[in-house]
C-alpha cells in the first residue's frame, strides 16, 4: 500500500475546495499514518481473509414495509388559516437572525 504524501493531501484538499495550512496538512498525514498502523494490525489477524464481509449489522433482520399508498393532502388554504400572517401562499414569520 502506498503512503500518503503531503502532495497527495494538498491535491485532495484542492479537489474538495478546502485549503489546508501546513499544520493542518501535517495533522491529516499523522491521522492517515495512525489509520494505516491500525489497518496493518487488523491485516495480521489470523484467518481475517476467511471472514465474510457483512453488508449490514443485522444481516438476519427481516423488516416488513407497509404498502406505499398515496393519500390526499390537506388543501393549502385550510393550512394557511392557522397562520397569523400570510402573504399569498407563504407564511410570514418574525425575523430571528440579524438586525
Amino acid at each position: 500500500m502506498s503512503k500518503f504524501t503531503k502532495e497527495m493531501v494538498d491535491d485532495y484538499a484542492k479537489k474538495l475546495l478546502i485549503g489546508l495550512t501546513e499544520e493542518e496538512n501535517k495533522m491529516v498525514l499523522d491521522e492517515f499514518e495512525l489509520i494505516d498502523e491500525q489497518l496493518q494490525k487488523v491485516a495480521k489477524i489470523k484467518g481475517i481473509n476467511d471472514v465474510i464481509p457483512m453488508t449490514h449489522t443485522l444481516d438476519d433482520f427481516e423488516g416488513t414495509l407497509r404498502e406505499d399508498v398515496a393519500l390526499p393532502s390537506v388543501p393549502i388554504e385550510d393550512l394557511l388559516k392557522n397562520a397569523d400572517k400570510v402573504d399569498g401562499r407563504e407564511i410570514e414569520v418574525v425575523k430571528v437572525v440579524g438586525q
